[in-house]
């Protein structure tokens, strides 16, 4: 004991370069110990990692690798595995082991499996040293994640098969699955094309992490009252097995404050942005499986914390108790929920801080891993690629100039240089009004360093604009970041374009209009070479194989092996069976059980009973007047009042059909509420007339989330892509309706141009207006040349005379078409919508017609992968390669 009183411990720091030798007991005189392990925020780099294995002595080595945890790979290690879950993490028996329970214990043990993966794919990366993407998007709209977790890592079978795995304990998979919350991180297609996007990045086996925003709440629950909307807290974080907390991953974050600015003892001015308020960022990672490969990326979400902690004693003792809490309260407000209601100042300033928080961190994290690799900060490109998801991110580019030039001390030049070749914009909109601005007043308030760096953006940029372009004032003031308006405004769409090296839109036709509308000048400015297109995509592992299982297996049947989900194109095989009689008449049963599993789910959710025989006409996605689901429910109040005005006899002749609605309003957005309302109020009247009975239903399925969607979408005969040609970037769900045997009617708009000339112009129903006659149309509205179509003037009066409640809660919806210029064309395109609408009705009339168009259009989907996505843009922005797996696991790595 005295002895080792009078030797103080003393720490060895760890050597770098130790060779790799075989010693056996002490390396080190008494009373100094080996060097310990100490993560740091990014864990080490490549060449610290080396050396640390290196000095870790053999027998220590060797009971590591003795005592290694193993996954599970036969029922009898699933079922040992579920067990001990049960009985030791959470505390329970086979005697009160419940549903909610069995899907904690199952997902844990998935888990386990999950973690050895992804651990091994982040040693592998790091090893390897090469250029990482980083995909920044406000939304990640993951859905359920064991489900998706069994399927990637192909074990889906073994917990399921008869007489074994869940089974054999007592429980049915279906029903363990959905206990699980859908991660409630995103809202739209935005999101949903994030989580597509990284599923195929871990199934490519590219290194990339994505980074966003950890949702206490998520954007909303929406609940169905009366046929309103209303909004309720998404306590979707209650039990949430897949994502690790990393507490000692933290970063603080500034707002608010003042800028210092100083001259160094070399005469440069030197800003330091000081005072204002400090939030914790923490770290949650989310292990991302990708399908038929060992990869698995890296998802990590920041959660806000006060950075003075949860609790302030002395404003307690003091008896001030509800400020005591007040920090950590402002502090957590920031990622409570996803796209706060900003139709108020206060509601502004949390989105500006939300996004701001997120890039900040996020930066943070990736310059520090850049930092460890000690390189020259001129190959900051040449390893990093972030990739900014929409205009949400784009203070990240502010952001890293800020970090480069003051706290790096990179001259402004060379920091612009690095900035401008590391950042990708993808645009997802045209809509002028939907590109995204922040008052002037705003961000001085928040974020005044950052305002004084975006202006320098402004300058240097409009100056090497007026070089080029010398006397042009007008295209000046038309590309200026800031808007000279009142208050003035930053463009962040322009802010996006002017920061990165490539600007990608997301369909063909969105592609060539951000080129010649919205974005022609910087075109002019930049040249085209800097616009490009990726068409978006889905990943088929989810959309098909997790959707719709049975279908994937028949197309197996066909194909030979469950590759198309890797390789989409192999899918052009099934047309060769498109005449066999088993193959078909499969086919149709598939389709049949779909509608019939989500008859009954309408018949739980809204007691409305449909027939599975009906043509189900389907629209669920956000709802908005560009995508124009008031069009479709006045089609359907104009099918109701033709089948009230037909005689019995000349109702036998009317196709049987359920319209089924879903998606969710922003809280703010007053006439999306009112479009709801209106297909609630309509479903109540026509679910209820005898006169109808089966020939129409219609039903709103509330809180639409990505679970859903697996459940609708197998079970659509039509679906409704109807947004006003020019409107829709691209879409994703017409997509995920033609892979699982659905047909699209809609507009020459988005992604619905390509997959018109994939799967033949026979296989879809188009109508409407097309983009370059929109303008036209619309500067006839304004002056004087609108005529209201004959049968949609029919509807609207029905509506007003209280057909469907009272008139009043529907008069602005009306007026918007009839009365303010009609912006979204729903009474040009009525009369070609109303006539397709007939067209399918015959069409689906002849079901051996009917199937031969949907197989043909499944067999031409493969090119509407994320998977091809990604290899453009990897190819064409990125500049990085896939890691491959065999070859990049180091020796000794597991120790």
């Amino acid at each position: 004991m005295a002895t080792e009183q009078s030797l103080p411990r003393r720490e060895r720091r760890p050597s770098t370069s130790a060779p790799i030798v075989d010693i056996q007991g002490s390396v080190g005189p008494a009373g100094i110990s080996r060097p310990k392990h100490k993560r740091t925020f990014t864990g080490f780099g490549a060449g610290e990692i080396k050396g640390v294995e290196a000095s870790i002595p053999e027998p220590q080595r060797e009971a590591w690798l003795k005592h290694q945890v193993s996954a599970f790979k036969d029922k009898d290690g699933f079922e040992s595995s579920f067990v001990r879950h049960i009985e030791t993490t959470l505390a329970r028996s086979m005697f009160n082991c419940d549903e909610t329970a069995a899907y904690a214990a199952c997902s844990l043990a998935f888990r386990d499996r999950l973690i050895l993966e992804w651990n091994r794919t982040q040693q592998r990366q790091t090893f390897a040293d090469s250029k990482r993407v980083y995909y920044l998007s406000l939304e990640f709209l993951m859905g359920r994640a064991l489900d998706n977790a069994m399927l990637n890592i192909g074990q889906k079978e073994l917990a399921k098969a008869s007489e074994a795995g869940l089974d054999n304990l007592g429980f049915r998979i279906e029903d363990v699955i959905q206990q699980e919350h859908d991660a409630a991180l995103g809202n739209g297609g935005l999101g949903r094309l994030a989580a597509c996007f990284l599923d195929s990045l871990a199934s490519l086996n590219y290194p990339a992490w994505g980074y966003g925003l950890r949702y206490r709440y998520g954007i909303f629950k929406q609940e169905i009252i009366d046929g309103y909307q209303v909004e309720v807290p998404d306590y979707w974080l209650d039990f949430n097995p897949w994502e690790f907390p990393r507490h000692d991953v933290t970063v603080d974050i500034q707002f608010y404050g003042y800028v210092h600015k100083s001259t160094d003892e070399n005469g440069k001015t030197v800003a330091r942005w000081e005072g204002g308020e400090t939030v914790k960022a923490v770290a949650y990672d989310v292990p991302i499986p990708g399908y038929a490969t060992p990869s698995t990326n890296n998802l990590r979400l920041w959660s806000s914390k006060a950075a003075s902690g949860e609790f302030d004693f002395q404003k307690f003792n003091s008896g001030d108790y509800e400020s005591s809490v007040a920090d950590q309260q402002r502090a957590e407000t920031i990622s409570a929920v996803l796209y706060p209601n900003d139709n108020l100042e206060r509601g502004k300033e949390l989105r500006l801080k939300q996004q701001y928080f997120w890039v900040a961190a996020s930066l943070y994290d990736i310059v520090r891993r850049f930092k460890k690799t000690r390189r020259a900060w001129k190959e900051f490109p040449d390893q990093v690629a972030i990739q900014l998801n929409d205009t949400h991110p784009t203070l990240a580019i502010v952001e890293l100039q800020r970090i480069l030039v003051d706290l790096e001390g990179l001259e402004w030049d060379e920091a612009w240089n690095i900035v401008t070749n590391t950042f990708g914009y993808t645009n997802h909109t045209v809509l002028p009004e939907a590109l995204e601005k922040w008052s002037v007043p705003l961000i001085q308030h928040l974020l005044p360093r950052h305002l004084q760096i975006v202006y320098d953006i402004n300058l240097f940029f409009l100056q090497s604009v007026e070089r080029a372009h010398p006397g042009d004032r007008d295209l000046l003031a038309r590309v200026s970041i800031i808007e000279e308006s009142q208050p003035k405004m930053v463009r962040m769409a322009y802010l996006a374009i002017v920061g990165s090296h490539k600007v990608n839109g997301v369909a063909e036709l969105h592609s060539d209009l951000i080129k010649t509308t919205i974005f022609k000048d910087f075109v002019t400015i930049f040249g085209p070479d800097k616009f490009t297109n990726v068409t978006n995509g889905i990943t088929p592992r989810r959309w098909l194989h997790q959707a719709n299982p049975r279908l994937s297996d028949l197309i197996a049947s066909k194909t030979g092996t469950h590759d198309f989900l890797k390789d989409l194109t192999l899918l052009n095989k099934i047309e060769l069976s498109v005449d066999d009689p088993a193959f078909r008449k499969e086919w149709a049963a598939i389709k049949l059980a779909n509608k019939a599993k989500l008859a009954e789910h309408i018949k739980n959710t809204t007691d409305v009973v449909v027939d599975p025989s009906a043509l189900f006409d389907v629209q669920v996605k956000r709802i908005h007047e560009y995508k124009r689901q008031q069009m479709n429910i006045f089609g359907v109040i104009h099918r109701y009042l033709r089948i009230k005005a037909a005689s019995p006899e000349e109702r036998k002749k009317f196709l049987p059909r359920v319209s089924i609605f879903g998606g969710k309003a922003a809280p703010g957005y007053w006439m999306a509420k009112q479009i709801i309302h209106l297909i609630n109020a309509v479903g109540s009247v026509v679910n209820n007339d005898k006169d109808v009975g089966n020939l129409l239903k219609v039903v709103f399925l509330e809180d639409y989330n990505v679970s859903k969607a697996e459940l609708i979408i197998p079970a659509s005969d039509i679906s409704e892509h109807i947004s006003t040609a020019g409107t829709e970037a691209s879409g994703t769900s017409n997509m995920k309706f033609v892979l699982n045997g659905g047909l699209i009617i809609g507009t020459c708009d988005g992604a619905n141009i390509e997959i018109t000339r994939e799967i033949g112009e026979n296989n879809i129903f188009l109508f409407g207006n097309l983009s370059e006659e929109v303008e036209d149309l619309r500067h006839g509205h304004n002056y004087g040349l609108h005529t209201l179509d004959p049968e949609l003037v029919q509807v609207f009066e029905a509506i007003e005379k209280g057909t469907f409640g009272d008139s009043k809660d529907f008069a602005g919806m009306i007026t918007a078409v009839r009365d303010h210029g009609d912006y979204y064309l729903v009474s040009d395109d009525f009369h070609s919508y109303l006539e397709t609408h007939d067209v399918i009705d015959e069409a689906y009339r002849n079901q051996e017609d009917w199937i031969t168009k949907c197989i043909t259009s499944v067999s031409r989907m493969g090119f509407f992968t994320s998977d091809r996505c990604i290899n453009e843009y990897a190819e064409g922005i990125w500049n990085i390669e896939p890691l491959p797996v065999e070859s990049a696991e180091p020796e000794k790595i597991e120790a």
